[in-house]
Parts: C-alpha cells; sequence; structure tokens
C-alpha cells in the first residue's frame, strides 16, 4: 500500500497551513480540524481497497513464439466489488520480453471483465515464463493504492523465426518460389528414368502426375524420378563466442538459425534427410530426420540452442561429424570467418571432404559494409577505412583459398544468407554433386 499522489498534496497543503498557523495564531483551530478530517477521510477510504480474493486474471498466450515476432498476449481482469476499479495494470513479462501497451491504465467495470489485447516479442530464443500480473489499485477516493499480484505463471517457448519458412510453403503451394529469389534449375544431363510412385505432393508439377495411378486410387499419384535420390544434410552452427556478436535487433547465430530452418524445410521437400549438431560449446545431435513432418523435431530441437563463451574449434567439429556421419552428406558448415581462422578452418575442411561435401557459409557484417560507406573527415575516419579495407582484402584471401580447394562457399550479410543458401543447395543438387 503506497498514498496517492492527491494524498501527498493534500499533505502539503496541510503543512503550509500548519506554517501559516505558527505565524498567525488564529489559523491554528482550522488547521487541526483539517488534520482530523484528513486522517478520517483517509482512514475511511483506505478500507474502501478490495481484498486479494476478489480480483483475478488470466491469460492466454499463442501456441509458441517466434524470435522478433510479435505475437498477441490477451490478458482477462475481473472483480467482484460493486463499484468501478481505477488500475494500472502490468503484465508479468519475462525479461526477455518487450510488449507495446504495458503498462496499461483504466477502469475496471464493477462486476464486468475486460479484455486487454497488447503485442509481445521475444529477444531470446528458450523457454519464458510469464509472472502473475502486477495491478496497482486506487481506492474509492483515490488517496489509496494498493499493488496486487494476481494470476497463474504461464509457460511458453520462443522459436527461432520461421516466418521465411512459412511464406516459402506458401509460395511453393503455388510454385512461386521465384517470388523469394529461389530458383528451381532442372539437374544438368540428368535423365528421367522411372523410379517410383508416391502420393502428390504441393508443388509437383502436373506433368509428372499419373493419371492412371490416381484413378485407381483416387487420389493424386506422381511419378518419381532417379535423379531425386535422397541424400544427407547435415547442419554444423557454430555456437562459439564469435556469433554473439548483434547484427541488427538479433545476434548472428540468431540470423543463422533462420537460415537453416528454410535450408531444412527446402531439403525434407526435395526428400533428403537433415541433421544438426553444433559446435564451439554446444555439443548437441540430432540424427538425420526425413519428410516435411519431421520440421518440428527440427524446430524442437533448435529452439533453445545458445551461444557460448568457448572459442570455435574447427578441427574438433569436423572429428565430432566424421565419427556421427558415416554415410556421405553435404556438411553445411555456418560461421563469421575470421582471418586467422585459415590454418585450422582448411584442416577441419580437409578432414571432412575426405567423406563428405562441404559448403562454408558465412556471415559477413553489415555494419562492416555500412562504415565502409561512411564519408571520410577526419585522420581517424581515414585510419579506420584503412583498417577496414585490409581486414576485408585479408577475408577475400581466405574466402579464395577455400574455393581455390573446391569447397564450395555462401559469404552474405544476414538478410540475404537464407536466399543464398538455398539457392546453392539447389545449385549443389542439380549439378548432380549432392
Amino acid at each position: 500500500m503506497r498514498p496517492s499522489t492527491l494524498t501527498l498534496r493534500l499533505v502539503s497543503a496541510w503543512a503550509l497551513l500548519g506554517l501559516a498557523a505558527s505565524i498567525w495564531g488564529v489559523l491554528q483551530v482550522a488547521w487541526f480540524g483539517a488534520g482530523a478530517l484528513l486522517l478520517i477521510t483517509a482512514l475511511v477510504d483506505f478500507f474502501t481497497l478490495p481484498n486479494k480474493q476478489r480480483l483475478s486474471a488470466t491469460r492466454v498466450l499463442p501456441g509458441r513464439f517466434a524470435l522478433g515476432v510479435k505475437s498477441a498476449i490477451t490478458l482477462t481482469l475481473r472483480h467482484s466489488m460493486g463499484r468501478p476499479l481505477k488500475v494500472s495494470v502490468h503484465d508479468g513479462l519475462p525479461p526477455e520480453a518487450l510488449a507495446e501497451g504495458m503498462p496499461w491504465q483504466g477502469t475496471l467495470p464493477p462486476l464486468e471483465h475486460v479484455e486487454l489485447t497488447y503485442d509481445a516479442h521475444f529477444t531470446r530464443r528458450g523457454a519464458h515464463t510469464f509472472s502473475a500480473a502486477h495491478l496497482l489499485v486506487n481506492s474509492q477516493l483515490g488517496l489509496w493504492r494498493r499493488l496486487y499480484r494476481t494470476g497463474g505463471s504461464s509457460e511458453t517457448r520462443c522459436y527461432p523465426n520461421y516466418e521465411p519458412v512459412v511464406r516459402f510453403a506458401l509460395l511453393a503451394t503455388a510454385n512461386r518460389e521465384e517470388q523469394m529469389g529461389i530458383v528451381k534449375r532442372r539437374r544438368n544431363g540428368a535423365t528421367l528414368d522411372f523410379h517410383q510412385l508416391r502420393e502428390y505432393q504441393d508443388g509437383d508439377i502436373l506433368s509428372r502426375v499419373d493419371w492412371k495411378a490416381t484413378s485407381r486410387r483416387q487420389t493424386l499419384v506422381s511419378r518419381d524420378y532417379e535423379e531425386q535420390r535422397n541424400q544427407s544434410i547435415i547442419l554444423v552452427p557454430d555456437c562459439g563466442r564469435r556469433m554473439r556478436a548483434m547484427d541488427g535487433e538479433l545476434s548472428q547465430f540468431d540470423h543463422c538459425l533462420n537460415a537453416m530452418l528454410l535450408i531444412a524445410y527446402i531439403a525434407l521437400k526435395q526428400g533428403d534427410e537433415v541433421g544438426v549438431t553444433g559446435f564451439g560449446g554446444a555439443q548437441r545431435w540430432l540424427k538425420p530426420v526425413k519428410g516435411p513432418p519431421a520440421m518440428p523435431s527440427l524446430l524442437n530441437h533448435l529452439y533453445d540452442y545458445e551461444t557460448t563463451t568457448e572459442p570455435s574449434d574447427f578441427i574438433e567439429a569436423a572429428e565430432r561429424v566424421m565419427a556421427l556421419q558415416k554415410r556421405r552428406a553435404l556438411i553445411i558448415l555456418m560461421t563469421n570467418l575470421r582471418t586467422e581462422d585459415t590454418t585450422h578452418l582448411m584442416k577441419a575442411v580437409g578432414l571432412l571432404q575426405k567423406r563428405h561435401l562441404v559448403l562454408v557459409a558465412t556471415l559477413r557484417e553489415s555494419e562492416m559494409e555500412a562504415r565502409s560507406q561512411r564519408p571520410i573527415s577526419s585522420l581517424d575516419d581515414a585510419l579506420g577505412y584503412g583498417a577496414l579495407c585490409h581486414y576485408e582484402q585479408q577475408r577475400a584471401h581466405l574466402l579464395q583459398s577455400l574455393r581455390a580447394n573446391r569447397i564450395v562457399t555462401v559469404d552474405e550479410t544476414a538478410q540475404n544468407l537464407p536466399i543464398a543458401l538455398a539457392n546453392q543447395y539447389l545449385d549443389l543438387k542439380a549439378s548432380g554433386r549432392i
């Protein structure tokens, strides 16, 4: 319980009246009378505050949150008082959540409920807990305010942002992947030898529908060809300290996870199987899963991946992948390359190439590109620009060395990485390398 602003003003006015009464004695009776009236009124108003049992709050959360994406939350407030209640409400948000429309101030009608809907988004993936809602309630005359915590806690999960995956699925239904920048390519020199019949999938071209089999089964059936043979894709994200750098509102690691979701969805839709193992602190392993229904398994595996302060050991990651994945696969190593990585990275990739096809996907920091565009107006600006050019030259030399050793690379900013990675995967499929 705390006095309101109105109470503090009244007490201040009464104190000023007391100061005047000390100078002019005729005001002493008025000062005592005003004090007694204020005390009695405050005591009576205090008992108009409701008991905690007469307040309730229930919260409705969406099934899941996507990182950085706003979702609507509904908070329903009820009370059993016979008069309106003037309240200030703040929901029990986790520290990683940002909300618009909170705190809310208003009046709760008597014996009715009020539904508050506000948007919130998370800045960190993983499991989160909403605590009880905080209600600051005014007394009837507004002299007192009391804080209540009502309503239970709510558990929720924040997953990587899968909006590009959903958008791709909707476009793929209408064979319009090119609207996202993803280009389908036919395998060069591939034959169209019949392999098997299978159920029709969204995105199949009509020329491959087997109408005889469709008429017999009373459901759409497509012809499958040998060029669509199943392959294994192993995603190897860097979970070390270098991926903790922020790129916009998200860390570089979160941008990598978003790209991983898109490439995983496309690969599963192509009939390939997808596995995941992290390095640089995370030692979790998801065995390759197959088919579009496996996407929830990937989401549940990836949603609480976190970066650590450990350095990224590429050789250890390569040895781990070689021990876990015996069958030939496309290894997609996702990191942010530094110029000091040349020796260790080349050894690690050389080890992986003994059995697998390796694709190194590296994030190009958008902040570096922005700095290169700034005008030079001082000596410090010139020195900074020179250091930036030296860094870019060394990085370009590292990428050139990788390509000279027949290592497939993707070097893009966080915003362009998902589409670039998807197109590179489809290029490798079309060329017959996987």
